[in-house]
């Protein structure tokens, strides 16, 4: 009987960049798009990674950082739609070409949404001149399970969490959920694209995530210091039931960014994620 060696894994983290946002809130001058995680499961010879970035320099950066760990990457999976976790494939297909990007159906489906006509552009101008103008698809992954040397790594669809059709990657023999934007690591949520109904759509989707027993939870959107223990869930949990418990007692976005502000004042991005939220649900 063969022992398989066990599985690792390692992350990366892209710092924050500026956004092109007119409308900010008072006192903030500036609009920061919050760091980005991206993480590298490897066995003895092979390796996936999970989510490619956004801009050239990302996956460029990206790129670099798994050719230091001397893998042969043969898998990039796509935790969901957003543009930030996969406008630089192409980019870094280029430096791997033996690779193929998988996501699921539902992935691939808002892929093509935020690569349309009418949604590339607004993130044109929100990151200007950063964009790749090469957009690359994934292939839609057949079934919700591939292999790494031997050891199953599965696809779990979450459903809504802060946009439509996400998934994360479960790796059972090590414990690790890679949970996309699922989970956030100490950064406000994007819940623009939320409604109250979605909302506890996404609490489903932690609950999911929990029912796991996962070891480790790694945030995409995470403050980089942090580590990545199974706490963030709930830490998640209890931002949205905060968030939907001052969005009914608020009258307007200003009062409700105050005080999602007063009870999380240390977490990352509010003059961007906190206030684009609130100006969302409040209109």
């Amino acid at each position: 009987m063969t022992t398989r060696a066990p599985l690792k894994w390692d992350v990366f983290v892209t710092p924050g960049i500026p956004v092109a946002a007119k409308d900010l809130p008072p006192g903030v001058t500036e609009a920061r798009f919050q760091a980005m995680a991206a993480t590298l499961i490897q066995g003895e010879r092979d390796a996936v990674l999970v989510d490619a970035f956004m801009t050239v320099e990302q996956a460029s950066a990206l790129a670099d950082w798994v050719e230091s760990k001397t893998a042969n990457l043969t898998t990039v999976y796509i935790s969901h739609g957003h543009g930030d976790h996969w406008f630089g494939l192409g980019t870094l297909l280029e430096r791997f070409p033996k690779a193929r990007a998988v996501a699921t159906s539902g992935t691939v489906a808002m892929m093509r949404v935020n690569a349309s006509p009418e949604v590339l552009p607004l993130w044109k101008a929100s990151f200007p001149g950063q964009v790749p103008d090469r957009i690359v698809m994934a292939q839609e992954l057949v079934g919700n399970t591939f292999q790494l040397e031997g050891q199953e790594l599965v696809a779990v669809e979450l459903g809504h969490t802060d946009t439509g059709s996400t998934t994360c990657l479960h790796v059972p023999s090590i414990g690790l959920v890679v949970a996309g934007d699922a989970a956030y690591n100490d950064v406000h949520l994007y819940l623009v694209e939320s409604n109250p109904q979605t909302r506890q759509e996404w609490i489903r989707a932690l609950d999911t995530i929990e029912s796991l027993h996962p070891r480790a939870v790694v945030a995409s959107h995470k403050r980089p210091e942090n580590d990545d223990h199974p706490r963030i869930i709930e830490e998640t949990r209890q931002y949205i039931r905060d968030f939907d418990r001052l969005a009914e007692t608020t009258r307007t976005a200003q009062e409700l960014y105050e005080r999602m502000l007063a009870l999380y004042p240390k977490r990352v991005n509010p003059g961007w994620a906190l206030w684009s939220s609130a100006r969302a649900v409040k209109g």
